[in-house]
């Protein structure tokens, strides 16, 4: 009788506790929850509803400044895949995105490697890195419109070589072949925007790389060092493939950039002659704001968000795993 009243006191000491634990911690939980509700339910309705109602006006013939509802199915997508400007779009957004992303990760690490050396006077250096970060593309676009204009800025001290390119100007297509109504290659003009963009965001994964480079502990480079290697296969064979989710992230965040790019183009160039500059990004807001085809211009807009989609979710599926 006795050992049975200890039982009960004992599994009472020890279970009371953990029941007040659980509703202390459910009570939390409900406090947190109301904290974020607010911003829930504004995300919800600007973000996801927005996002909803873009999808809805697509399918519309929504394509006057009389509004229309009524269902026209995959029709605005039919026509912007056999649209010359919209194709003209997609082969400028892959060859931007491939010149960008490449030439960011390139000279980002090559830079990080070199501050990583622990020069004199290495604050100076990052400072130079970083500042084109702290200026909007808007700016960007219009300091690198002036100085690759073709009658001023570099080309003044180009000319004295008998050197004139024309920089944003030029209509050529390198290494084309006609495809459907476009030709498939890399426009030249492109290339000067791929210049002010890498410009800017090269700061970015120099960050990226810089502080990737000083968390490798020294021990593992000088163990490879011991083992005979050269100082090119230490960073090839070690420190290199250390920095694969560096890598990754600044691959899935320039692309996401990429993708979506309409403020530099904009400001720098605008859509161009025979749009050899021209980006989903302007294409939708002069047939959305200037021309009223707006189911044109939501069905532009759900294209672009599908694109970025293809690159942003992966990533995430797989930082979730990996956490």
């Amino acid at each position: 009788m006795e050992t049975s009243k200890v039982v009960e006191k004992n599994t009472s000491i020890t279970v009371n506790p953990k029941r007040k634990k659980r509703k202390k911690l459910t009570a939390d939980h409900a406090l947190a929850f109301s904290f974020l509700l607010p911003s829930l339910i504004l995300i919800g309705i600007f973000v996801y509803g927005f996002i909803g109602w873009t999808g809805y006006v697509s399918l519309s013939n929504w394509n006057s400044l009389v509004p229309d509802f009524s269902f026209a199915g995959l029709k605005n997508y039919l026509f912007l895949f056999q649209d010359y400007r919209f194709q003209a779009d997609v082969r400028n957004t892959v060859v931007f995105t491939v010149l960008f992303i490449g030439l960011v990760l390139i000279i980002g690490l090559v830079l990080s490697i070199f501050l990583d050396q622990k020069l004199r006077g290495e604050s100076i250096f990052r400072n130079i890195f970083f500042f084109p970060m702290a200026l909007s593309f808007v700016v960007t676009g219009v300091v690198w419109q002036w100085i690759l204009n073709p009658s001023t800025g570099v080309n003044l001290f180009l000319q004295k070589f008998g050197i004139e390119p024309l920089w944003y100007t030029d209509t050529h297509i390198l290494a084309g072949f006609k495809l459907g109504q476009i030709e498939v290659g890399v426009p030249v003009a492109i290339i000067a925007v791929v210049i002010a963009a890498v410009w800017q965001m090269t700061g970015f994964s120099v960050a990226m790389y810089l502080a990737g480079l000083r968390g490798i502990p020294d021990e593992l480079k000088e163990a490879a060092r011991m083992d005979g290697a050269t100082e090119f296969q230490v960073y090839r064979k070690v420190i290199i493939p250390l920095l694969r989710p560096i890598s990754v992230s600044v691959i899935i965040i320039m692309a996401h950039i990429s993708l979506k790019i309409f403020d530099l183009i904009y400001a720098m160039t605008g859509p161009g002659a025979n749009f050899v500059t021209d980006v989903p990004g302007v294409y939708m807001f002069e047939t959305t704001f200037r021309g009223n085809y707006y189911a044109h211009g939501a069905a532009i807009a759900i294209i672009m968000l599908l694109a970025v989609a293809i690159f942003i979710v992966p990533y995430l599926v797989m930082s979730r795993r990996s956490d």
